[in-house]
């Protein structure tokens, strides 16, 4: 008698993102835009944003514990984002992948993007969804700005222009964006980014 065959289909072999938080709704949204079920996601502190000295050894220390949980394939939701090339030394010495670009604020635009933009955003502040739905938390009441407003000439004096990347067509957030460029004494533009590089990065890894 034959053998039986198996036409059951293998299990595939679950993805470990493991980004900023200030990505993690974003990275979620994509997971569900694409059926990404085999993705798993894990972040570190959003407030790394201001302590990038701090992100290459916790990335560290997370890529490590990844793996001793059994992850093989892990992707670092990250760009530079102000490591200096330490969180490079760190992805190459586990032989993992992050990606490309600078920060969030180039691949949410898409690299060729941010290139192209150049010098016509050197003096631009940049916010997306995620800076919009905490702007108290991250901007006025850590540098004192909701008791101290005469401060803001100090922290954004340099700034012409506030740029939001939207990720997402929210009303409630372009009023926190428009809002945040008129205390601030800069002149506006809302930039429509979606997702931008993380799409197409996020499918490939997956």
């Amino acid at each position: 008698m034959p053998a039986k065959q198996n036409h059951e289909t293998p299990p595939v072999e679950r993805v470990l993102v493991i980004a900023c938080g200030m990505l993690a709704r974003e990275v979620l949204a994509v997971k569900a835009q694409g059926a990404l079920d085999h993705m798993d996601l894990t972040c570190l502190p959003a407030e790394y944003h201001f302590r990038p000295d701090r992100i290459a050894p916790e990335m560290d220390k997370a890529i490590i514990k990844a793996k001793a949980e059994g992850y093989r394939h892990i992707f670092v939701g990250y760009g530079d984002c102000g490591t200096g090339g330490m969180l490079d030394r760190v992805i190459e010495k586990h032989g993992v992948e992050r990606m490309e670009g600078p920060h969030c604020f180039a691949f949410y635009q898409g690299s060729k993007t941010f290139e192209a933009q150049g010098d016509r955003d050197m003096l631009s502040f940049y916010m997306t969804d995620f800076l919009c739905r905490h702007f108290d938390n991250f901007f006025m009441k850590p540098l004192g700005l909701d008791r101290h407003p005469e401060l803001i000439k100090d922290f954004f004096g340099n700034y012409e222009k506030l740029v939001y990347l939207a990720q997402t067509d929210d009303p409630a957030l372009d009023k926190v964006a428009e809002d945040a460029a008129r205390l601030l004494g800069l002149a506006y533009e809302r930039r429509f980014t979606g997702y931008g590089d993380l799409v197409p990065a996020l499918s490939r890894v997956a």
